[in-house]
Order: structure tokens, then C-alpha cells, then sequence
């Protein structure tokens, strides 16, 4: 009921650009989930500046990008860091419609963390009015994070 509601209030929103990026780390754990959203549509035109190839073939009609892909995508547009490290996640579940596409991840952590950094250029090369929020829930720690193509980045303290 939840998730169609937001939809519902996004879709209204929509021609606004917009991520959202959930970070959850319970105590005492050394795994954080991170959920990924954004609209298809805008996924599709950004996904097209990163992967030349997939741009080429995109004239020819609908062409699903796999999550291999998908993944590499991530990858290059959101960047975590735990204590001034880089951690890469593995996808461990995809889905779209014809309205947003998500992706949820398993990356490896500290059981007590630092600090904690995100990068997400998503849209930015596209939107000057992107805007990628951020829930963050490491531990006890809660915190939601605006960013946007002049601001793609934070760092926080932990402890």
C-alpha cells in the first residue's frame, strides 16, 4: 500500500529527476542492504550515455538491459565508502515496469563502521535539477541526504 502510494505522489512529480537510495546496516552486523529507484524512463535515457554500444542498438527497438549490466551501471554512478574504502555490492534482486526500475544490493561492512561516504551521479550528466536522496540507517545512525549534479557527495562520522 505504501509503495503505491509514494509511486502514485512520484509519478506525479515526474518530469522532477529523481533517485532514491535506502542504506540499512542493523547493530552489530557486517552486511548493509542498499535499494536503488528511479524512473525507467530516465534510467533508460542515462543508461544510453554510459554504455555506447546499448545506444546504438537502442534505434533498433526495446532492449532489456540485463543485470549484469545493471550492475556495472551501479557501480560507475554510486560509490560507498566505509572508512575511506570503496565496498562493492553484489545484486541480489532487480525489477521494472514501465515506470521505475530498482535494484537491491548486498555489500560486505564493518560491524562498527566510522564513517561512511556516498557518491551518486545518477542523471547528473543529464538533469541539471537531479536530485539523488539518500536514507541512511547504519547502525544507530539515521540520516536522509540530498544530492544533486553540483553536491554529489557526502561524508559522515559514525561515531
Amino acid at each position: 500500500m505504501l509503495k503505491t502510494i509514494i509511486l502514485c505522489s512520484l509519478l506525479g512529480l515526474h518530469p522532477v529527476h529523481m533517485s532514491m537510495t535506502t542504506i540499512t546496516q542493523a547493530p552489530g552486523s557486517d552486511s548493509m542492504k542498499v535499494f536503488f529507484r528511479m524512473f525507467y524512463d530516465d534510467f533508460l535515457r542515462d543508461y544510453k550515455l554510459f554504455d555506447s554500444v546499448y545506444a546504438a542498438r537502442s534505434g533498433q527497438g526495446a532492449i532489456e538491459v540485463n543485470e549484469e549490466q545493471l550492475g556495472r551501471y551501479f557501480r560507475e554512478k554510486v560509490h560507498i565508502f566505509i572508512n575511506n574504502k570503496l565496498i562493492d555490492g553484489k545484486i541480489t534482486a532487480t525489477a521494472h515496469d514501465n515506470f521505475e526500475i530498482s535494484i537491491t544490493l548486498q555489500f560486505k561492512s564493518l560491524k562498527l563502521p566510522g564513517s561512511f561516504k556516498i557518491r551518486n551521479r545518477v542523471l547528473t550528466d543529464l538533469y541539471s535539477d537531479q536530485e539523488n536522496m539518500i536514507y541512511i540507517e547504519i547502525d544507530n545512525y539515521h540520516e536522509a541526504i540530498r544530492l544533486t549534479p553540483d553536491h554529489d557527495s557526502e561524508k559522515r562520522k559514525l561515531k
